[in-house]
């Protein structure tokens, strides 16, 4: 193997390694805008682009049968997030977008969740939520957003 293979070799496996890891946790950004302000409208330097998840059209069933009233488990209600949102770490943590305040609105519409349930009680370490140990799943083509997004920020 040449020096130029070898090189090319290498810069292959260091692209394929960051691209892994990427997805292998669910930054704490995403609670900053999101679950806090509860889909109000921040003024902000740049519009966030349109998500290309459609997370109307999700299952949240993982959510709402785990994470439910009285007590809202942390540990129940995180292991359940994570379950629901790993699959869509890397839309959900690409800050330019509204994928986590669209990820929250309809977390919060189906499950109707008290304000910071999620951020508050789901941390885990300086990387954000550890998503390694979460079977991936494969985003369905129903779930790829095509036109504007229905829900309304409030």
């Amino acid at each position: 193997m040449g020096p130029n293979a070898l090189f090319s070799s290498i810069l292959s496996m260091f692209f394929l390694a960051t691209l892994a890891s990427a997805s292998t946790f669910l930054s704490d950004n995403i609670f900053n805008k999101s679950e806090v302000s509860h889909g109000r409208a921040l003024i902000e330097d740049e519009p966030l682009k349109v998500c290309s998840i459609d997370f109307e059209k999700q299952n949240y069933t993982i959510l709402t049968s785990k994470c439910k009233r009285p007590n809202y488990s942390p540990k129940m209600c995180c292991e359940a997030f994570k379950q629901f949102a790993c699959p869509f770490a890397e839309y959900i943590n690409e800050m330019s977008t509204d994928c986590a305040p669209a990820m929250f609105y309809y977390i919060n519409l189906h499950g109707h969740y008290p304000q910071g349930l999620f951020a508050n009680n789901c941390r885990e370490g300086p990387e954000g939520l550890d998503c390694t140990l979460i079977k991936p799943v494969m985003i369905s083509h129903s779930s790829i957003h095509h036109g504007k997004r229905t829900h309304k920020n409030h």
